[in-house]
């Protein structure tokens, strides 16, 4: 049975492990937004023009171009598309990250991404807010330089006193831009992975009002991206290519670039796809040891005819038929198998449990896996058994009474 064991242990730990990780990835990306819709401006695929090199053709060139005025989407833009959709959308949702800053108090400093955001983003993202609040609308509006930090920034300055960083201001050093900021609200900073990658930015992301961040470049309102965060029962990829059907006249004249909108549901479903299609391959390959262990099981029940070759003549002469005694034998392979593949079974998903918490999954047991394992075990046992109880049917019973 070892090698039964092994094989459907193989199969149930790699399924196991292999579930955690898809479900695990598709929690994560349904937990930024898998509904929302991303409108972006991206370069215009120039299909009319073909390359040819050594007598190859190369169609559907991209190439990138530099940003002009007239390449970014605008306010106007973005407040055409609310009006136009106003029944389906519920936020917009416009990021500036405007980059790294080093925030330095005597002798302690520490490090923070900064950016700009629109109320929106409080809408599309779960910040929990452990001290202060949100931005109010006149922090929007005026663009003034208040700042939300997380918890860990809290540790690195004010050695965890929230109460102290609270209405705190601080110099904000920005690729040169310097800044002074106060702190009106902190964060509980909360990490997410995403097959061991990091997927939430780093520990100390802080967010300042869209209009501070843009007015501390002293940039226009114009942006290569927006996030719309749909109604509750709305189709996203059906609002998705409205939008996008909406916008392409604003770059019908465009030369570079063109209008894209789309959703993470269809990504998801993808990478959920792509991941269970490896997931069984590999698994398909780890039960190569089941057609190991189902040739060990063919040969162990060679030797157990040969070795019962006088009971077979015994049960033939007092009138059992060739049918059952084919039965009898495949009905032992069987029970073999399939003692083998639960023990297997037990093997398998104590280990894909432990490789999945190793990993930092939340272990999800197959069961379908468990269920076609099994199954699959029995079907080895009838595979494999066959040979040996045919040929166990097929003695001619004076011959086994008198086989030593």
């Amino acid at each position: 049975m070892l090698g039964i064991i092994i094989g459907i242990g193989s199969v149930i730990a790699i399924l196991t492990v292999g579930d955690s990780l898809t479900i695990s990835v598709s929690e994560n990306m349904q937990s930024m937004g898998a509904n929302d819709i991303y409108v972006m401006v991206e370069p215009k695929k120039q299909n009319e023009e073909e390359g040819n090199i050594d007598g190859i053709k190369f169609g559907a060139f991209s190439q990138n171009y530099e940003f002009n005025s007239e390449d970014y989407i605008s306010k106007e833009m973005i407040r055409n598309v609310c009006d136009n959709f106003s029944d389906e959308i519920y936020a917009i949702n416009i990021e500036n990250n405007i980059g790294n800053a080093v925030v330095e108090n005597g002798k302690k400093s520490s490090s923070m991404n900064i950016s700009g955001v629109s109320a929106g983003f409080f809408v599309s993202n779960n910040i929990d807010m452990i001290g202060g609040s949100l931005f109010s609308l006149k922090d929007f509006e005026e663009g003034k330089n208040v700042i939300i930090v997380t918890d860990s920034f809290v540790d690195d300055i004010y050695e965890g006193d929230i109460k102290k960083a609270l209405g705190s201001e601080i110099e904000v050093n920005c690729n040169g831009y310097i800044g002074i900021f106060t702190i009106v609200g902190v964060y509980k900073y909360q990490q997410n992975y995403a097959m061991g990658i990091s997927i939430g930015g780093g520990s100390t992301n802080s967010y300042i009002p869209l209009k501070t961040a843009l007015n501390f470049y002293h940039e226009d309102s114009n942006y290569q991206y927006f996030q719309v965060v749909t109604n509750v029962g709305v189709n996203s990829d059906d609002l998705a290519a409205r939008i996008k059907n909406f916008l392409s006249p604003y770059y019908r004249n465009n030369r570079n670039y063109e209008i894209n909108a789309i959703t993470l549901t269809s990504m998801v479903s993808m990478l959920s796809n792509m991941m269970s299609t490896i997931t069984v391959a590999i698994a398909v390959i780890a039960g190569i040891a089941l057609l190991v262990g189902g040739i060990g099981v063919m040969n162990i029940m060679l030797v157990s005819i040969t070795e019962r070759t006088r009971e077979i003549g015994t049960r033939k002469a007092i009138g059992a038929t060739n049918s059952s005694i084919r039965v009898q034998f495949i009905v032992e392979a069987m029970i073999i198998c399939l003692i083998g593949g639960a023990i297997g079974v037990v093997f398998g998903i104590l280990a894909g449990v432990g490789l999945s918490n190793m990993l930092g999954y939340p272990a999800k047991p197959s069961i379908p896996g468990v269920l076609i394992s099994l199954i699959f075990s029995m079907t080895i046992g009838v595979f494999f058994g066959y040979y040996p109880a045919n040929k166990a049917a097929k003695m001619n019973p004076i011959d086994a009474l008198r086989y030593e």
